[in-house]
């Protein structure tokens, strides 16, 4: 089995066994997204300055999860991560520098985030066949839907950009937690 965290091209073994030992870490910050994604909600819709910066928080919390799990891999795995990493902090960039720009504009960064990240959790979830790789999998497919939707033009952008912003960081938490019990599988009894 070839993986992120496993023996072959994407990794060395001890690499697995130490990201087992702060399985917890990604735990709580599975847990955090999940309360962010609540909070998401209680943004005013009718300001853009606000969507944007929330556009940016998402994607710099995404870019520094990015970089930290690229710290657990090793070979390809690592590039794609400090890669994907390296993209959302650009974008997070775009959505801090031009906060006065319209939602569509803001719809379309966000739907690029959300585009990359599905992406990259359809290859994560195809190539790991760990026991929960089909939620993996489906949170994917949400995200590149979700992003497909972002970059139509349906009308309310504002709202829908907040619903967008909230589903992706309700996914994020999701893909996060079940990272965590990836990594607390692979710990010793005494990590567990």
């Amino acid at each position: 089995m070839m993986n992120g965290l496993g023996k072959g091209a994407a990794g060395r073994p001890e690499t697995r066994e130490q990201a087992a030992g702060i399985w917890w870490l990604f735990l709580v910050i599975g847990v955090l997204w999940l309360v962010f994604a609540l909070l998401v909600f209680r943004v005013d819709a009718s300001s853009v300055h606000g969507i944007a910066l929330l556009t940016g928080v998402v994607c710099l919390a995404a870019a520094g999860l990015e970089f930290l799990a690229a710290a657990t891999v090793h070979g390809g795995w690592r590039i794609v991560r400090l890669l994907l990493g390296l993209a959302f902090v650009v974008i997070a960039v775009l959505a801090f520098v031009h906060p006065q720009n319209t939602f569509s504009v803001l719809a379309t960064i966000f739907a690029f985030y959300l585009l990359l990240s599905g992406l990259f959790q359809i290859a994560w979830a195809l190539v790991e066949k760990h026991e929960l790789w089909w939620l993996r999998l489906l949170a994917g497919l949400a995200e590149v839907l979700l992003a497909f939707w972002a970059a139509g033009n349906f009308g309310h952008k504002a709202f829908l950009l907040i619903v967008w912003v909230g589903a992706g960081a309700l996914i994020a938490g999701i893909t996060q937690i079940s990272y965590a019990f990836e990594l607390r599988d692979h710990a010793g009894p005494a990590e567990a």
